[in-house]
């Protein structure tokens, strides 16, 4: 009996799929993080659906107001692309419980081949002037089939990235 609640148990814990949401960030230490104010958007990677990519940059522009840039078309001091790729993927999931050679009876075992969508979402910025990339946030997450899902986990992805963002940090130590 406790042979086969222990098999259950492992099958149950072997068959879901968990993919935790990755987030990377990368800043050039040189760049003038403090004299930038202003930003307008480039293009970049759509996402595949254009509602996603407007909630996107709704979102985007809320992070960088929050780090004290402002829009400005004219004479922005950093340029923001944002690029969105999918990707299906697939998983062996091994959900079997067996003995060894010298083991008690036989088991039950197998795999099933789960198939879903990865999806990877950037955030570059970069220098007006000088054209130089000056920042990245690189997000990776499973996509749900709900859009409300998947805007809670870019929002997640955009906050986790935003909260290394230079340019607050260099702001706050020159007063």
């Amino acid at each position: 009996m406790k042979n086969t609640i222990a098999a259950v148990v492992a099958v149950l814990m072997t068959t879901a799929i968990v993919h935790a949401q990755k987030v990377n960030i990368d800043s050039d230490p040189a760049a003038p993080f403090a004299t930038y104010k202003t930003y307008a958007w480039t293009a970049g990677t759509p996402a595949p659906n254009a509602l996603s990519e407007q909630r996107l940059h709704t979102a985007v522009d809320a992070r960088l107001a929050g780090e004290g840039l402002a829009m400005n078309t004219t004479a922005p001091d950093v340029i923001v692309a944002t690029h969105v790729t999918t990707k299906e993927k697939q998983e062996l999931i091994a959900n079997g419980f067996g003995y060894g050679p010298w083991g008690f009876g036989g088991g039950f075992g197998g795999a099933t081949v789960e198939t879903f969508v990865e999806g990877t979402m950037i955030v570059d910025l970069y220098d007006a002037k000088t054209k130089k990339m000056v920042w990245r946030g690189i997000a990776t997450a499973t996509a749900s089939d709900k859009p409300t899902k998947n805007t809670d986990k870019m929002n997640k992805a955009l906050d986790k990235m935003f909260e290394k963002y230079p340019g607050a940090a260099v702001a706050t130590t020159g007063n």
